[in-house]
């Protein structure tokens, strides 16, 4: 199973993907160049949205979470 494969069947079942779980639960990096080889490939409406949590020593820190349109 390919990376893209792998990408697009985590966000078939849980609905989107940040960075975070792409590394932890897929072991794959670089997700948004895997997004964009996704868009392409499958022609899917995936939207982006910004999420800001604060890390261990308080400093405020965003990254995208990858949301699969519902009607795909």
């Amino acid at each position: 199973m390919t990376q893209n494969e792998m990408i697009y069947d985590y966000l078939k079942k849980n609905g989107s993907i940040t960075t975070y779980e792409a590394f932890t639960e897929l072991f794959i990096t670089r997700l948004s160049a895997r997004i964009y080889d996704i868009k392409k490939m499958y022609n899917l409406d995936i939207k982006e949205e910004w999420i800001t949590k604060k890390n261990r020593y308080g400093k405020s820190c965003s990254f995208k979470k990858y949301i699969l349109d519902k009607g795909e």
